[in-house]
């Protein structure tokens, strides 16, 4: 598998621990397992993949400390680097903006020259919009661990698996 670092914004702790899941899964260690606040372009450029978490917030918006770190992967060169997003919402209370920060993390990254990897079908969701879907896909893992826990680990591992052979 390539060499690769996930990059986290978490408020609540749910990113984070979904973060280090992914990474147990994966083989990933520990030490390329970063909090998206040490993110820099130097960290970002050291890895040949990347797996960017993050939650949505209010209504639709990045977590927090996402803001700065997505002007950090702006400004870092990713042109032959493979990107995988996951994101944790709430489909029932925020149906309508569900994982969107994934679907903005997609989209200030999209022209920059990485190649996405990781889309998952959405056919096992319950959602009324969000922008982190088209055609029947998420652009990655969606998550709702606020309504639907029970399917959080099952999500993952099948995630992983998926990841196993795009990141190859």
């Amino acid at each position: 598998m390539k060499k690769t670092g996930i990059f986290y914004g978490s408020t609540t702790g749910t990113t984070e621990l979904v973060a280090r899941l992914i990474a147990d899964k994966l083989g990933i260690a520990p030490a390329d397992v970063h909090e998206v606040t040490q993110l820099d372009t130097a960290l970002a450029e050291s890895y040949e993949a990347l797996i960017l978490g993050t939650s949505t917030w209010g209504d639709g918006e990045l977590q927090d400390d996402w803001y700065d770190g997505l002007k950090v992967l702006q400004g870092a060169h990713l042109s032959g680097k493979i990107v995988a997003l996951f994101g944790c919402g709430d489909s029932e209370s925020y149906s309508d903006t569900f994982c969107d920060a994934m679907g903005l993390l997609y989209e200030g990254l999209k022209d920059s020259g990485c190649t996405f990897v990781g889309a998952v079908d959405d056919s096992g969701y319950t959602y009324s919009a969000s922008v982190a879907a088209a055609d029947g896909l998420f652009v990655g893992l969606a998550l709702d661990d606020v309504n639907e826990s029970d399917r959080t680990d099952d999500r993952v591992s099948a995630w992983a698996a998926q990841l196993q052979t795009e990141l190859a």
